[in-house]
């Protein structure tokens, strides 16, 4: 088991909005797992320097958790063809906002406007498209509270593939009507879809830890 350093405990403590943990999060590398598939703990999230859209998650839950919120997870399932997605979905008053970590130009943070889970969720259904404009996104979960996993995933040192399961077996809702038959994304918004925040590159991946000094 590991444990987070006095430095890595205090700036957790500092992320204290929404609107810090988006940052934060978004100042972390990409993880492309070039040494194969991950679901990485927050300490080690803080300790190797990158993240994937689920570790990143992971983390933020954990955060809001420091924070007096509750440390959900909310599951965007999709066609075969295309990548699922995990944000953390969080309360401000009445309305639910999303942290999300992503390596493209879309399916980013939200802003506490949306009156429920659904309405939060749909606000991804017209970007959530592949390269040839599909539109995939098909369904989306009950929040998954990560208390019923109890203390110290945060710091676990193995892969946190319990929680990845779970977010698979959990209740999920239809989106799409059955025989309807979509329009594909418009070109402009394709270009758009294709844009990437951390190129894979061999040159990145040695100089993830360097990048992240500056993070923490």
């Amino acid at each position: 088991m590991l444990n987070f350093t006095k430095k890595e405990i205090s700036i957790l403590k500092k992320l204290n909005t929404p609107e810090k943990l988006q940052d934060f999060v978004n100042a972390i590398p990409f993880n492309h797992e070039l040494s194969g598939p991950t679901a990485k703990s927050p300490a080690r999230v803080l300790r190797e320097g990158s993240a994937h859209c689920l570790e990143a998650a992971i983390l933020a839950a954990y955060v809001f958790s420091l924070h007096g919120q509750k440390p959900l997870l909310l599951h965007l399932q999709t066609t075969p063809n295309d990548f699922e997605h995990v944000v953390v979905p969080f309360k401000k008053g009445k309305f639910w906002g999303a942290i999300s970590k992503t390596n493209h130009s879309v399916l980013r943070y939200r802003d506490p406007v949306y009156k429920n889970i659904r309405e939060l969720v749909m606000s991804y259904f017209h970007e959530y498209t592949t390269n040839d404009g599909q539109k995939t996104l098909r369904k989306y979960s009950e929040v998954l509270d990560l208390r019923a996993f109890g203390t110290g995933w945060e710091t676990e040192e193995q892969d946190l593939w319990g929680i990845d399961v779970e977010l698979g077996k959990i209740k999920h809702f239809d989106i799409v009507p059955k025989g309807l038959k979509l329009r594909k994304a418009d070109k402009i918004e394709r270009l758009v879809g294709e844009t990437v925040e951390w190129p894979i590159l061999k040159a990145r991946k040695k100089t993830l830890a360097k990048k992240y000094k500056n993070v923490v």
